[in-house]
């Protein structure tokens, strides 16, 4: 139960901050996006099982993380916060232009999903997908050109950018595209960072780069 621990508390605080900002507890996007971070929760520790070594690397990175991560890190969840914060205040409570109806949430969720799937096999198949940007010469890391990653360099990073174009839609507020746009442009930036970093620290990383072109989006970056 400590594993599930810090889901449970973050899941449970933003689902406050969504139905505290739509002033009303009917305000279902903010339950469907609840009900989402937590089976996301449980699938991560269900794919994690298999590798309890980067269970501990995930929950508890070792060191040398790079500084510029933990402040795009840190930068990233104020975003995720201030998306609520106005996904709430637009849909739940205030209604701004332009409204978006049940059928935007649909398109969004189902979005979500794909991101979400899409980050989880990108976790299952690379034993070495830390929280954080590091090189863990510690646990022997080398390079991982399997599965989705014969695609793209960072397919977990494009799960998370998939996952949050939907969110806006999902919560049906056109207005918190506005931090989920920043959040994504510093999605873009930490890959291009984390890219730099592998390609001058990890063995065998020029060699994947030339093999696997695009970090993120197939025939375009």
């Amino acid at each position: 139960m400590k594993s599930y621990l810090p889901s449970i508390v973050s899941q449970t605080v933003f689902l406050a901050i969504l139905l505290g900002c739509a002033g009303r507890l009917d305000y279902w996007p903010a339950w469907v996006y609840t009900a989402l971070g937590v089976l996301m929760g449980v699938l991560t520790r269900v794919v994690l099982r298999r590798n309890p070594d980067l269970l501990k690397e995930r929950a508890k990175p070792g060191s040398g993380a790079k500084a510029w991560d933990k402040k795009l890190l840190g930068l990233g969840f104020l975003l995720t916060l201030v998306m609520l914060v106005v996904a709430g205040l637009d849909a739940g409570r205030y209604h701004w232009d332009p409204v978006l109806n049940w059928p935007w949430s649909i398109a969004g969720l189902l979005l979500s999903l794909v991101g979400s799937g899409l980050f989880l096999v990108s976790l299952r198949e690379n034993r070495f997908f830390s929280s954080v940007v590091r090189i863990q010469n510690d646990r022997g890391q080398t390079v991982c050109d399997s599965g989705p990653y014969r695609v793209v360099r960072h397919p977990g990073n494009l799960g998370m950018i998939l996952g949050t174009f939907g969110l806006p839609l999902l919560f049906q507020s056109a207005w918190s595209a506005i931090p989920a746009l920043l959040f994504v442009t510093l999605m873009v930036m930490r890959t291009n960072l984390e890219d730099s970093t592998l390609a001058n620290e990890l063995d065998g990383y020029g060699d994947y780069q030339r093999k696997t072109r695009y970090r993120l989006v197939p025939g375009l970056w």
